[in-house]
This record gives structure tokens, C-alpha cells and sequence, in this order.
């Protein structure tokens, strides 16, 4: 009888299971694949981590813990994870971005720069921004080594006596309230308490019917560029919004791979992500080519890496982390929606409070599932 079991070990899972070992508990991770894998969401090299959010302002609360908890990390590992370059963001000015982000630093008291474009091009000289866009600059932002914080993770849980397993998918799990148990295609395993963080795999793992309407799967491509170690060696990571909502991101130069750029909106729709088709998708690699011949200065374009992940879209892009309508010792976390990753220790202490405690102080009424009886026609809560 385990204290708790984790399903999914990814980004959140990997937190979760370090820092329920860390509170003593006895628990047991259970993932479908290997270590820091590359079939979900927690795999690519980098993820960028802001702190004015234009998302939702009650992000912000729970991205100061989270800083504190990724510092933390790197304290316990002794090894750099989050590498605070800064990031550029870049809009029109009756944008959701540039716009977000300002009013995110004002009520929270965060600080940004507000650049001219004449500003930023002799500071950043990298980028071609278009003479009719408004410019940030945060600079306590930067990218996490996304691999290299879940393997930490696994690695410091295993040391503080927590068990994973890999390579064994769940079948079925069942709760009658006071206990759980779990049965794999090899076992079955019991536990007082279950945390679910099966990324998007979730609409078939959650076990309920209306889940299937609450996300959407969307495959989202990774490319590397060529570029010139000077000066992308020491740009800031970047986010432009263009005129027509289309939102593009990238990373400076860390690896000899170059410079990564991607499209944050669109995606292709997945139906099944165990099979999700892997291969580079030409008009996807087009969109973001001319957006890199546009904008980013000193690269080619040569490709010299290609990836994809995979989005789990909420229908209000808000993640949903909540106990299980039917058991209270079963909690989820899902739908983080492409930008999930720098919260998933939080999102971790959140889910555990919520477990173990019964509930939590952090402000997290407008990431709870039953808004989406608002959000979706003839739901129930």
C-alpha cells in the first residue's frame, strides 16, 4: 500500500513524485515510456519562463512559487536550470500580448522595460522588428533545460526513496474513496491517494466521458536554425505576436543544433497521441521560415533539427488542476495548454495540498473544471 502513486512522470509527475518524497511519503511513479521522453509535452531542449503573464493576472501568484521552487531544484542538484537571459516580447499595441504583459507588471509590480524599436534593435541586434510593433523586455525571464528538469527530478526522488517505474502502461485504475488501485499491463498497485498527470494522454486516462469535450490534442513543431554563435550566443529568448494573432517564440543559440523557432497557435488535431505522426509538416516549416527571414538576423536557413510536441488544449487555454469530481483522493492536472511547463512545481505542491491536505492557498478558482460549465454548452459540474 503506497502513500500515493503519480501517473505520468513528465513535467508535473516528475515534481510530484520529488516532492512527496521529500514530505516522507511513500510513493510510486508509474510512466508509460522512458525518462525525460519525447512523445508528450516535457522534451525539446527549452522552455521559456516568464513572470508577467498576459495570460490570466492570477498566474502571477503561482509563478512566484514557482521561481522559488525551480531555485530550489537547483540548489538541491547543484547544476543550472533556468538560464535568465531574458525574453523580448514584441506586438501591436492593441494586442494580448504587449498589452497582457503591461498590465500583468502593474498590478503586480514586476518589472519590464518598454523599448523603442530603435532601443531594442541597438540592444538586440538580432532582431528586424516590424516599425508598427510595441516592445517589453522582462529581464528575470529566460528558458529551462526541460529534460534536464525532469531527469533531475526522477533522480533526486530516487534518492530520497520514492520508486519509478517506466515502460508500463496503465490499463485501468479504480478509487472507492479511501483507496486506490492501479493495474498496468504488467501489475497492479495500490495506494491511498492518486495524483494524474498523464499530459494528453489525460482524456483517456481521467476516465470520465465529458473529458473528451474539455481537451483538444494539437501537434506543435520544433525547428532549429542555423545561426552565427555571435551574437545569438547571448540573445534573450522572444515571443512576437503578429498583426493577425499568429504568435511565434524562440531561444537563443545553446547547443551547436542553433537557433529553435516555433509557432505557439495553430497546431494539427491528434487523435491518438501514442501514434501522432512525428514527421516535419511542410507548411508548418514554411510559417516559420518566413517568419525567421523576416525577423531574425544572422541565421540561415538551414535546418539542422526538427521536433514536435504535443499541445493538451483546454477549451479557455487555462489549465485544469482539481480533485476528481467523484473521489477526493484522486487529483488531476491537465490541459496546461502549450505553456505549462515552468509552473509544474507548483502545479505539484498544488496537487499534493489538494491530495494530502484537502485543499490549497493558492488562488486557483479560475484553473478548477467546474468553469467549464460555463465554458461548454450542456456541461454539468
Amino acid at each position: 500500500m503506497w502513500d500515493l502513486i503519480v501517473l505520468g512522470i513528465g513535467g508535473v509527475g516528475s515534481s510530484a513524485i520529488y516532492q512527496a518524497a521529500r514530505r516522507g511519503l511513500k510513493v510510486l511513479g508509474i510512466e508509460a515510456f522512458e525518462p525525460a521522453h519525447d512523445r508528450g509535452s516535457s522534451h525539446g531542449e527549452s522552455r521559456v519562463i516568464r513572470m508577467a503573464y498576459f495570460e490570466h493576472p492570477d498566474y502571477v501568484p503561482l509563478l512566484r512559487r514557482s521561481y522559488q521552487l525551480w531555485t530550489n531544484l537547483e540548489r538541491a542538484c547543484g547544476r543550472t536550470l533556468f538560464h535568465r537571459c531574458g525574453l523580448l516580447e514584441v506586438g501591436p499595441c492593441d494586442g494580448i500580448v504587449v498589452p497582457g504583459v503591461i498590465r500583468s507588471a502593474e498590478q503586480h509590480g514586476l518589472p519590464i522595460e518598454r523599448l523603442t524599436i530603435a532601443q531594442a534593435e541597438q540592444r538586440f541586434s538580432m532582431f528586424s522588428i516590424p516599425s508598427d510593433m510595441e516592445i517589453v523586455f522582462e529581464t528575470n525571464a529566460g528558458y529551462l533545460l526541460v529534460e534536464e528538469c525532469v531527469r533531475t527530478q526522477i533522480e533526486l526522488s530516487l534518492q530520497l526513496g520514492a520508486h519509478c517505474l517506466f515502460g508500463q502502461r496503465v490499463l485501468d485504475w479504480r478509487s472507492d474513496g479511501e483507496t486506490v488501485s492501479i493495474t498496468t499491463d504488467s501489475e497492479e498497485y495500490r495506494a491511498k491517494r492518486l495524483i494524474i498527470s498523464a499530459g494528453s494522454w489525460s482524456p483517456d486516462v481521467l476516465k470520465l466521458a465529458r473529458s473528451a469535450r474539455w481537451f483538444r490534442v494539437v501537434r506543435k513543431h520544433l525547428h532549429w536554425f542555423g545561426a552565427e554563435s555571435h551574437p545569438w550566443s547571448g540573445a534573450p529568448c522572444f515571443f512576437f505576436e503578429e498583426p493577425d494573432r499568429s504568435f511565434f517564440y524562440g531561444f537563443p543559440k545553446i547547443s551547436e543544433d542553433g537557433v529553435k523557432v516555433a509557432e505557439h497557435s495553430g497546431g494539427e488535431s491528434v487523435l491518438d497521441p501514442s501514434i501522432a505522426d512525428r514527421t516535419r509538416d511542410q507548411h508548418d516549416a514554411d510559417r516559420v521560415n518566413d517568419f525567421r527571414q523576416r525577423v531574425l538576423r544572422y541565421t540561415s536557413s538551414t535546418t539542422t533539427r526538427h521536433a514536435t510536441c504535443l499541445y493538451t488544449m483546454s477549451p479557455d487555454e487555462n489549465f485544469i488542476v482539481d480533485a476528481h469530481p467523484e473521489f477526493q483522493n484522486v487529483v488531476f492536472v491537465a490541459g496546461l495548454s502549450g505553456h505549462g511547463f515552468k509552473f509544474t512545481p507548483v502545479l505539484a505542491e498544488i496537487s499534493l495540498n489538494l491530495v494530502c491536505d484537502g485543499g490549497t492557498s493558492y488562488p486557483i478558482e479560475f484553473l478548477r473544471h467546474n468553469r467549464l460549465v460555463t465554458l461548454l454548452p450542456n456541461e454539468s459540474s
